[in-house]
């Protein structure tokens, strides 16, 4: 399977016009597998994140969204370019 490619310039200039810092939402979907579902979690501060998660109708796929204190629009690029290195994850 391609790797997706993903439009972080087209991300940072739309966050750049925001103000920081502030508590950003992140959402991901990633196959219902224990290692996929540990690496995303482990993106984030255990101490500061607040992380949810939701399994699909079918038990396939995981959703995990997470709140954060995020400092700047580069910290919060930089999260996503993390995670786009997961195998099967999707960023929303």
């Amino acid at each position: 399977m391609a790797k997706k490619q993903y439009n972080f310039d087209k991300l940072m200039e739309l966050l750049s016009k925001e103000p920081w810092p502030q508590v950003y939402y992140f959402k991901f979907i990633v196959p219902a597998d224990n290692k996929l579902i540990a690496r995303v979690q482990s993106l984030f501060n255990s101490q500061e994140a607040n992380i949810s998660m939701r399994r699909s109708s079918k038990g396939k796929y995981i959703t995990i969204s997470a709140k954060e204190m995020m400092l700047s629009a580069e910290s919060v690029v930089e999260r996503y370019k993390k995670a786009s290195e997961i195998e099967g994850i999707i960023s929303l």
